[in-house]
């Protein structure tokens, strides 16, 4: 028998709450498949799982925090169905997960502009709101869709209901505009906050970090940019992003001490490259979800998942291994201005790369100092597990690689 556990989603995580099963006794289920919702500080994540098998038992409840590592379902290897076509018989209808004991039934709540009632479940994957806000407002018949929330990227806090509760008559709900609360102490913003503090607290605590910066000349990389989104759609050009993301995955591909985690005094290197993205949210808060194999990533194809990843940190929609499997992470403060960033590494990883605003600047080409595009990036190396001569290598890598962008 198989256990699915509670999974870790990053250095800051303890603990987690099961928002919603999305799978139930009897199915089965494949690498890969995502099983559950589980809301963290950082957002409701949809979790995968990692082996193959038959669900025998759901263990745990939705609405349930439970810390990292709480055996959350069981799983046999064998499944029902193999075992019933080898009888002869037909397979058992699989069961679905029970409600928990006290939960509120769905409501049907008629909204003033539509037209037909919609049925909202107390704990939906709906990720407009968290879970107490969500069960809350089904006790008292609201729809937490018509709120605005004053919480992380807008969404409805429980501060949120019960301040618009009163406000509840008959079927509709009269809502006042939304005004941040005074005590933000239990904001969804103020938890990722105190996350990413312990996190980095802990972080410059235990490793020995050392900087090295490198300013790039970009004019090469900008020109073959130009040529290449010349004519095509807005959707298909590519940004600078992504050709400094494949630069930076090529890079670590042929630097692979930076592509490595440190795990119980041990470097551990990584053989695939699954480059960390660093996203700042609206509300507040940053979250660096995985591109997964960047290195091998033709660059539009690159430029989509990049897309795509910044789009589904924002509204919710990340997946566990998007947030527990990045192997270098790179951090790009380049359009708030900043010229140059000296980041922390996020364990295990052990090393960030920083990329500042690209911006013209003097550089000495030949003889003359004339104004081109450039970049600073930085690397920021655990000392543990590298030393300055290896982070130098990598910067001189990525360096070499943004000047024949076509190689990219």
């Amino acid at each position: 028998m198989n256990e699915f556990r509670m999974p870790s989603l990053g250095a800051d995580m303890e603990a987690g709450t099961l928002v919603e099963w999305k799978v139930a006794v009897g199915d089965r289920v494949q690498r890969g498949e995502v099983v559950a919702l589980v809301e963290t500080d950082k957002g409701i994540i949809d979790v995968e799982i990692f082996t193959e098998g038959v669900i025998e038992s759901l263990c745990v409840q939705p609405g349930e925090t439970l810390p990292v590592g709480t055996v959350l379902a069981q799983l046999s290897g064998a499944g029902a169905e193999a075992e019933a076509e080898a009888e002869g018989t037909p397979p058992p209808e699989p069961a679905r997960p029970a409600k928990r004991d006290g939960a509120a039934p769905a409501v049907v709540h008629q909204h003033p502009d539509a037209d037909t009632p919609t049925a909202t479940d107390a704990l939906g994957a709906d990720t407009h709101a968290t879970v107490g806000a969500r069960r809350r407002a089904t006790e008292l018949g609201i729809d937490v869709m018509q709120l605005t929330g004053t919480g992380l990227d807008g969404r409805v806090t429980l501060a949120d209901v019960e301040v618009l509760a009163g406000f509840a008559n008959g079927d509709t709900v009269v809502q006042l505009p939304a005004e941040p609360a005074t005590d933000t102490r239990d904001t969804p913003a103020a938890a990722m906050r105190r996350a990413i503090a312990a996190a980095m607290t802990r972080a410059n605590r235990d490793i020995p970090h050392y900087a090295l910066f490198r300013d790039v000349d970009l004019s090469r990389a900008l020109d073959w940019l130009t040529a290449h989104n010349e004519g095509l759609p807005p959707d298909q050009r590519l940004l600078p992003a992504a050709l400094l993301a494949k630069a930076c995955a090529l890079g670590l591909r042929r630097v692979p001490t930076l592509n490595a985690y440190w795990i119980e005094g041990d470097l551990q290197p990584v053989e695939s490259v699954h480059l960390g993205w660093a996203i700042s949210l609206r509300g507040g808060g940053l979250v660096a979800p995985a591109l997964h194999d960047a290195d091998r990533l033709p660059l539009p194809e690159l430029m989509h998942r990049l897309a795509d990843l910044v789009g589904r940190a924002r509204r919710g929609g990340l997946r566990s291994s998007e947030l527990s499997e990045a192997t270098c992470t790179v951090t790009s403060l380049g359009d708030r201005g900043a010229d140059g960033v000296v980041g922390v590494i996020y364990p295990p990883q052990v090393a960030l790369i920083g990329i500042g605003r690209i911006a013209p600047r003097p550089r000495v080409v030949g003889d003359a100092v004339v104004p081109r595009p450039q970049a600073t990036v930085s690397l920021m190396g655990d000392h543990r597990a590298s030393d300055g001569q290896t982070g130098g290598r990598l910067l001189d890598i990525i360096d070499d690689l943004l000047q024949e962008p076509e190689r990219l």
